[in-house]
């Protein structure tokens, strides 16, 4: 298993304008922080990152701006969902063009997809990309049910090498880990979303954690990873624990909605891609609240 997917990849939002056009510099300031904290990964244009509002075009110059400033110092997984498997394809040479570590592919639909449907769209983005893909479970935007059957035959693909899965509930993530293992082959990166289950989902054996948080706040993720990599539990729940109030807003607003809050606290100003808006001024100070009594603001 290569070293960056193992960890923490953390995944920040895609600063932009009304009209989609990417903010670069406002993304790089949103990325300097994660390279100083040597993050493992970082994973952009994921669903923090808007991938589906932003044009091939926009997508590219994002990405060209985040290789650029992680020069080479840490690894960038890039997002190249799509509709369209053609669309889905030139994504993925576009990202290896640009020197992406490897993309995040979510089955991405309109008209409800089958398993033999998404089987063929990962066979193809990966034997014409020549990229590694990681296997982007999110039911919560795609609303596409992998089975744990079905990832063990993408898993088999030539050139699929990880998959991000939504964490469940501390009390099924061994049951749901063990599942999956009995299905990938051996070396093959089974990694968590979910910044709430996350910490339960590493204990319990995970490689990573796909982390929304740790888009803004990296060091406070990354104590939580390598306390459990030291075998700390007792302190990484600790750490988590301390977490919550963040983790509550994020179940009651979304996750995505918080972090644009956050990044506008934290100085990036950037409006989230219509028709979703920004949350309302007595949730934005509820947010402050919690970023200051956690002393992340």
């Amino acid at each position: 298993m290569t070293n960056f997917l193992k960890g923490l990849s953390a995944f920040p939002i895609t600063p932009a304008d009304a009209a989609g056009q990417v903010d670069t510099s406002a993304l790089k300031r949103l990325l300097t922080p994660l390279v100083a904290a040597r993050v493992d990964s970082i994973g952009l244009l994921g669903s923090t990152g808007s991938y589906p509002f932003l044009s091939r075009g926009e997508r590219r110059r994002a990405t060209d701006a985040a290789l650029e400033q992680a020069n080479g110092q840490v690894p960038v997984l890039v997002g190249i969902g799509a509709l369209r498997t053609d669309e889905a394809i030139a994504l993925a040479q576009d990202a290896k063009a640009a020197g992406a570590a490897a993309g995040l592919l979510a089955p991405v639909s309109y008209t409800p997809l089958t398993d033999a449907e998404v089987f063929e769209h990962f066979s193809a983005v990966a034997a014409a990309s020549d990229l590694p893909i990681c296997i982007y479970d999110n039911f919560g935007t795609t609303h596409f049910r992998f089975s744990a059957n079905l990832i063990g035959r993408i898993a088999h693909i030539p050139g699929v090498v990880s998959v991000k899965s939504a964490a469940p509930a501390a009390d099924l993530v061994a049951g749901h880990l063990a599942q999956l293992r009995a299905v990938v082959p051996p070396g093959f990166s089974v990694g968590f979303s979910g910044d709430w289950h996350a910490t339960e989902a590493l204990i319990a054996g995970g490689d990573a954690w796909y982390g929304v948080a740790a888009g803004l706040f990296p060091n406070a993720c990354l104590a939580i990873v390598r306390a459990v990599q030291a075998g700390d539990v007792a302190e990484a729940r600790r750490l988590d624990n301390a977490m919550q109030p963040l983790w509550a807003l994020f179940k009651e607003f979304s996750s995505l909605r918080v972090m644009y809050a956050a990044a506008a606290i934290k100085g990036v100003e950037a409006v989230p891609p219509r028709p979703i808006l920004p949350l309302p001024d007595v949730v934005q100070a509820r947010i402050r609240t919690v970023l200051r009594e956690l002393a992340l603001g």
